[in-house]
């Protein structure tokens, strides 16, 4: 039995979607109540965690742990479990916390499923919005809203100059880069909501989502739900997605180069 067979695809894909299920649950049972804040940067910045974050992350663990014990499991707010098993868990169990704090629901848990380094699978949960986005296999995702289940697709044959494009940089680039692309700039007229903004990439609604500074637990659930829905994604230098940093997803190649080009003078 190879390690990645149809019969272990489909149990993986199996669990995120139960997990999502619980997690949604987890939260309108437990979470939903006044929470505490603190700022992990201590006034060098702001980076926000909350008591929610905590919980969300404990509970996937726990789900992770009953079903897979010996796979590596990495989350931002408890670091990693090493095993020496190829399959890893990365775990963001809020993405947004900026947004949960001040009650927009656009934030989301997101869990990926890696092996030997490679997102395979990824969930991408909102349970204020009850949806949620995950992938079955490396060509087909879906997204799940009030029960029902639509296959995922990205808008592949729009063009740059038609192209909606989010983008949001978070104070990481400075605005003497950010006047070196000017172009991209003017592109970006769509705001950019964490990660329900690659969720909408793979629903067609938006052809190029922007980022900046992006650590591994807020891409790599992303990476195989936006590669299944036929998305483009890399490092703003071309790199695998995988690598997080500045990242760049597209609807379609044509559109990806293009974007490429005219991010080059901020690198």
């Amino acid at each position: 039995m190879t390690e990645l067979n149809t019969k272990k695809m489909r149990f993986f894909a199996n669990f995120l979607n139960k997990l999502a299920k619980d997690l949604t649950k987890y939260y309108y049972s437990k979470l939903n109540k006044p929470f505490k804040v603190d700022n992990k940067l201590k006034g060098k910045g702001y980076d926000p965690v909350t008591t929610a974050d905590k919980a969300f992350e404990k509970f996937i663990r726990s789900k992770i742990q009953k079903k897979f014990p010996d796979h590596e499991i990495i989350g931002e707010e408890y670091g990693r479990k090493k095993t020496k098993s190829d399959f890893a868990w990365v775990i963001d169990p809020i993405d947004g916390t900026r947004s949960f704090v001040i009650g927009n629901p656009s934030w989301s848990n997101l869990v990926a499923l890696t092996y030997k380094g490679n997102p395979i699978f990824g969930l991408a949960n909102f349970p204020k919005l009850n949806k949620y986005y995950f992938n079955i296999s490396a060509k087909s995702a879906y997204v799940v809203e009030n029960g029902r289940k639509k296959k995922l697709s990205v808008n592949k044959k729009t063009t740059l100059k038609k192209a909606k494009v989010a983008g949001a940089f978070h104070g990481w680039l400075s605005l003497k880069k950010q006047s070196k692309i000017p172009k991209v700039l003017k592109l970006m007229q769509f705001p950019c909501f964490d990660a329900l903004s690659y969720a909408h990439l793979c629903e067609g609604k938006i052809d190029v989502v922007i980022q900046c500074q992006n650590k591994i637990w807020d891409v790599h659930a992303l990476i195989p739900i936006i590669a299944a829905a036929g998305g483009i994604g890399s490092t703003w230098k071309n790199k695998d997605a995988k690598l997080a940093g500045n990242i760049l997803f597209s609807a379609n190649r044509n559109i990806h180069k293009k974007m490429l080009k005219l991010l080059k003078p901020a690198l």
